[in-house]
């Protein structure tokens, strides 16, 4: 794939070209053509201690596939609340698990300009998926949401998918803004969460340190290495789902594993709980 240019010919109104994006970076992470060149800054900044960083994009988007499989194929979900959804890619939410229930509805949340222009145009010809533009750190902004009370129904079980955002989230209160969210869901309903992860042992808990300092201070200003008790804390009481909370490769992978994982495949954790 040629090398995408500083600035793509089309650029979207109200896209911010001097600051890094969340949704940009993990797009140039993924060998995407929708980011500019401060966003590519931001992966050859954290490149400098871990060149294995787009290791941990690759991780979380696996994550995201097989809980969409798990969703729609064993625990029958036909309802997703995608927040932080990101640029489009191969295998986006909507695509995998309609595959599986065509008649799914899916509601994407995100607030970043470029993304919300992609996603429409990709959306247009599919009723049963929609975008609505929120902030995902403010829970009641997006469940108080028209779209999003009007394509959901509250009464029957939703799969809320908050994967590779809460990293973003800088505040101490993160556990409470997902209670919020949690509370809002009917029984039955899934909660799928990966997060950059600080596995606290000699050598991995130093990288994902490193890490965090780079992604805080590069044009991006966030990602936080989180401890697996405070992730464990953003799920409240679910039960979860087994294995429980695991490095994302971890969780139902697909084969068997030839290879160790790399460092950097090891300081990101996923998990699914459900609301009895």
């Amino acid at each position: 794939m040629s090398k995408p240019s500083a600035y793509p010919s089309e650029v979207p109104v109200g896209v911010d070209t001097t600051r890094a994006s969340i949704a940009r970076v993990y797009d140039a992470a993924l060998n995407g053509k929708d980011n500019f060149e401060i966003d590519r800054e931001v992966l050859a900044q954290v490149r400098t201690v871990a060149p294995g960083v787009a290791e941990l994009a690759w991780a979380n988007r696996d994550f995201l596939i097989r809980s969409c499989r798990f969703l729609a194929s064993q625990a029958g979900i036909e309802q997703y609340l995608d927040l932080g959804s990101g640029l489009p890619t191969a295998e986006n939410t909507h695509q995998v698990v309609q595959r599986i229930r065509p008649n799914a509805r899916v509601v994407y949340v995100d607030n970043d300009p470029m993304v919300l222009t992609h996603a429409r145009a990709l959306l247009e010809e599919n009723p049963q998926t929609s975008i609505v533009t929120a902030d995902i750190f403010r829970p009641l902004e997006v469940l108080s949401n028209q779209v999003v009370r009007e394509e959901l129904d509250f009464s029957r079980p939703i799969a809320l998918f908050h994967i590779g955002t809460l990293h973003h989230y800088l505040g101490e209160d993160v556990a409470a803004v997902m209670q919020t969210y949690i509370d809002a869901l009917p029984s039955g309903s899934f909660v799928a969460i990966a997060h950059f992860y600080d596995p606290e042992v000699p050598g991995l808990s130093d990288l994902a340190v490193k890490m965090e300092d780079k992604f805080v201070h590069s044009p991006m200003r966030s990602g936080r290495f989180r401890t697996r008790s405070e992730i464990q804390a953003m799920f409240g009481d679910l039960d979860m789902v087994d294995p429980g909370l695991v490095l994302c490769d971890d969780w139902w992978p697909d084969g068997p594993r030839l290879a160790p994982l790399s460092p950097v495949r090891q300081c990101i954790v996923g998990g699914v709980g459900r609301k009895r």
